[in-house]
Formats: C-alpha cells, sequence, structure tokens
C-alpha cells in the first residue's frame, strides 16, 4: 500500500467514520474479525518462517515460541474471554446514591495507532491489534522498517484478512510514524525504546491522545546465596540469549552473591555450551539467530569494546563478525561502573556479572536507576524475595525464573515510567482500548431533598448527612 500522506489520511478518515459505526458491534461480530485472522495466519507459518529467517537468521523453534505461540495464545485467551470483557460492570450503590443504579460500559475508543518494533514483529504487531479489534476499535499499524521482510508478511496477512477501514499496515521509515502520530488518533499502543517513547508522547499531548508505551531499560537479575544455581543458571542463560539478546525484557545485568559466584559462573559456561555447542561451533550453530542489522551490531560491538577497554574481563564469548552481524553470547566480570555497558541498554547478548555481599548494596543500586522494565530474583529465602519485592520497582517482577510473565495471559504486562506507560494483555489490554463509561440510572435517589433554598431544616439534614456517611 503506497504511504503517501494523501492515503494516509484517507484511510484515517475512513477509518473515524467506521469506528463510529463499530460503537454498536457485537460480540459475534467481533467474534468473525478475530476468526478470519486466525484463519489467515494459521495458514501462513511458512511465509512467517521465511521471512524471520531472511531478517535477521531466526530459526523455526524460536519463530513458534517467541512469536507464533504468543500470537495464538493472546488470539486464544481474547475468543473465550471477550463477551465476559464486553458485558457492562454492574456497581453496587454507596449510602449517599442509594436509590440509583450504576454499571461501567467498555466503550471502543476509536481510531488506534499500533507501532511496532523489530525484536519480535509478529508477536508485538499482532498482539496488540487484535487486542484493539477485540475492544472494537479500528487499527493503523506500522511496523518497523529494519525487519522489512517481515513487515511485509505482516502487511500481506492483513491486507488478505481486512479492508483498511477496518485495518491498515502502513511500512516506511520514521517520517511515516511521525505523520500517523500527528494525525488526532484516539489511542497510540507503542513499543520500543524509552527516547522514541518520549517523542510518541510528545507528538499525542498535541490531540490528547491517550497512549499505552511498552518500552524497555535496564532489567536487573539478583542471584542470592540460598538460591538454585543450576535453575538460576539454566533460565538466564535462556533469557538472555534467545533472539540475540534482542528482548526488552531480557536479563540486563546480573548481581550474584559473592559466596556462590564461583560455582555460579562456571555453571554460566557450562549452559551456554549445552544451548548452543563448543565455543567455536555457535556461529554455525542454526538455532542462534544474528544481531538485526549493521547499525545495532556496531552499537552493541561498542558496549563490548568500551567494556574491555576499561578493564572488563571475559568469563565467556567475545567473538564478533561484522560480516554476519555475529555476536557471541558473552559474559563479562570486572566491568566498570562507568562503562556504557552498565548505564546504557544493551539489547543484545552481552551480560555483565557483578557480585554482592550485602543485598541493600543491590537495592540501592537498582534504585538509582531508572526503573526497569522487569525485575528477576533468584532465592529460596522469602525475607530477600520479599525486601526485594517491597523495597524496589519494576514494571513486572518473576522470582526463580525470567521472561515468562509475558506469556501468562491473566498478568498485565508493562513498565513504570522509563520503563512504560499502561498495562497490556488480556483484559488489561482490552481496557486499554477501551474507554471505561460511568452510567448511573437514577430510581428514587433523595438528593432533591438537599437543594436549594438552603433554609434551617435543610441545613441540618445537610450536616446530619455528612456526620452519617463520613
Amino acid at each position: 500500500m503506497p504511504n503517501s500522506i494523501e492515503t494516509i489520511n484517507n484511510i484515517f478518515k475512513a477509518q473515524q467514520k467506521h469506528a463510529l459505526e463499530l460503537r454498536k458491534s457485537t460480540y459475534k461480530q467481533r467474534l468473525a474479525l478475530l476468526k478470519r485472522f486466525e484463519t489467515v495466519f494459521n495458514q501462513s507459518r511458512e511465509k512467517l518462517y521465511a521471512a524471520a529467517k531472511a531478517d535477521y537468521g531466526k530459526t523455526e523453534a524460536e519463530v513458534d515460541l517467541t512469536e507464533i505461540f504468543a500470537v495464538r495464545s493472546e488470539l486464544h485467551h481474547i475468543k473465550s474471554n471477550l463477551k465476559r470483557w464486553m458485558r457492562p460492570k454492574k456497581v453496587l450503590p454507596t449510602l449517599s446514591t442509594f436509590g440509583t443504579s450504576s454499571e461501567i460500559m467498555f466503550e471502543p475508543k476509536g481510531v488506534c495507532l499500533v507501532i511496532s518494533p523489530w525484536n519480535y514483529p509478529y508477536n508485538l504487531s499482532f498482539g496488540p491489534m487484535l487486542t484493539a479489534i477485540a475492544a472494537g476499535n479500528t487499527v493503523m499499524l506500522k511496523p518497523s522498517e529494519m525487519t522489512p521482510n517481515m513487515s511485509t508478511a505482516i502487511r500481506e496477512i492483513i491486507e488478505e484478512c481486512f479492508e483498511p477501514h477496518q485495518v491498515a499496515v502502513f511500512e516506511g521509515d520514521y517520517t511515516v510514524s511521525e505523520h500517523l502520530t500527528s494525525l488526532p488518533l484516539d489511542h497510540i499502543f507503542f513499543t520500543g525504546s524509552p527516547a522514541v517513547g518520549k517523542i510518541i508522547m510528545t507528538a499525542a499531548a498535541k490531540h490528547l491522545t491517550s497512549v499505552t508505551l511498552e518500552l524497555g531499560g535496564k532489567s536487573p537479575t539478583i542471584v542470592d546465596e540460598t538460591a538454585n544455581l543450576k535453575k538460576a543458571a539454566r533460565n538466564t542463560m535462556w533469557g538472555k540469549f534467545t533472539n540475540n539478546g534482542q528482548t526488552c525484557i531480557a536479563p540486563d545485568y546480573l548481581f550474584v552473591h559473592e559466596s556462590v559466584k564461583d560455582e555460579f559462573v562456571s555453571l554460566l559456561n557450562e549452559n551456554i555450551q549445552k544451548l548452543y555447542g563448543d565455543k567455536d561451533k555457535i556461529q554455525a550453530n542454526p538455532d542462534y539467530c544474528r544481531i538485526v542489522n549493521q547499525r545495532h551490531f556496531d552499537r552493541v560491538n561498542g558496549l563490548l569494546d568500551n567494556a574491555v577497554e576499561k578493564g572488563a574481563s571475559l568469563i565467556n564469548g567475545g567473538l564478533t563478525d561484522a560480516s554476519q552481524n555475529f555476536i557471541a553470547p558473552t559474559v563479562l566480570d570486572n566491568v566498570s561502573s562507568d562503562s556504557k555497558i552498565l548505564n546504557e541498554e544493551i539489547f543484545g547478548p552481552l551480560l555483565p556479572v557483578m557480585t554482592y555481599t550485602n543485598l541493600d548494596e543491590v537495592i540501592a543500586y537498582i534504585n538509582a536507576k531508572p526503573k526497569p522494565l522487569a525485575l528477576y530474583i533468584y532465592s529460596n529465602h522469602n525475607f530477600n524475595i520479599n525486601k526485594v519485592l517491597t523495597e524496589t520497582s519494576s514494571g513486572d517482577a518473576v522470582i526463580n525464573h525470567n521472561m515468562l510473565q509475558f506469556l501468562h495471559p491473566n498478568l498485565p504486562f508493562g513498565g513504570v515510567n522509563n520503563s512504560g506507560i499502561g498495562k497490556a494483555h488480556a483484559d488489561s489490554g482490552f481496557k486499554a482500548f477501551s474507554h471505561e463509561r460511568s452510567v448511573l440510572r437514577d430510581r428514587f435517589s433523595t438528593t432533591h431533598m438537599f437543594y436549594p433554598p438552603y433554609t434551617p431544616k435543610v441545613k441540618k439534614m445537610i450536616k446530619q448527612t455528612i456526620k452519617l456517611l463520613t
């Protein structure tokens, strides 16, 4: 679809008009749209595999687990619960509103823009799109230009499923996003970096458009002296190096208690070998994908070089190949506090490991930085777990695992402050794309008894009522 300003504006106007009709849409009508997508999506598997392989060497198994499963799981959960979510929610009256009945209606917001990133294009495009459709909205979708083959696959699926006035895809660079966000939209759902999130929020403010921002940040992992070290090492290595570390909720840096550090580091090395094979064979392993492009390779490689220049030592990895945008799974020790790797979001296969003796040191370190999207703690000591959860803040937290919070359909997912605004998934996502409209019906309320003129009798009644009800 050509992305001229005129085309975008015309589709936006068509969606505005259709959005008015969708306010009357029923459960069955919305379900039919979701089922239409489901059919086409399920038939497009080979296309999805080929596009992911072409963009950054992603294996079919990883596409299945991190993209297709996530979309199908979200869709299944929506279909199973949509009728209940759409039902108005009854609200009991209070003493002061006795004689009335109330409910909360969930009305569609209208025209919604979804701007998705390049690290999980199918998952993070279709997931919010499906929730927006379930809530009765039209959708304008802008996938990332950094994964052009996957963006094309997304567009082809959408064009087969929907008319442009229902859902439309716009490919292109940041100039397309700039124009889309300049429109008087009803909601913007953006997934990406905090820096771009600020730009999106600024654009939305011009029209007082509501936003959901799924951002990133430096998500810490803590391994205390009571942790199951084998489990912690296994899960952390999987979470860190899946998708070549290009995951917004991947462990960004790790604190391990000094009493178990040596054993834990040995287990980290062991698990890298189990996941991807010997060091000299990882580059040829089809299960290990690549950095998305040359620019991001240079950025991540620069973080590695800077850390080593400032005295960091390699526990594992360090191999790179610019011709393939390849960076091996890399674990670093003795990282200087002023290294870029500890002060910028990594978004790549590098893991700095630090030690601690007192948990208060770790909590102070985390609290001195912007609030992360996720926090992970491996421990079998409830006091330590509760201390970390109570004394820190993060979008979400996981105990003795990582990244699974995204896959739980009943958990709201999202950040806080620098790591995001608003929540997604399931009923939280449905509410994000809905306006919760309070509706009150008067039946036999007595509020008229307190109207002017304020005679002595009325004044006395007001005072007595305040005393009784408050």
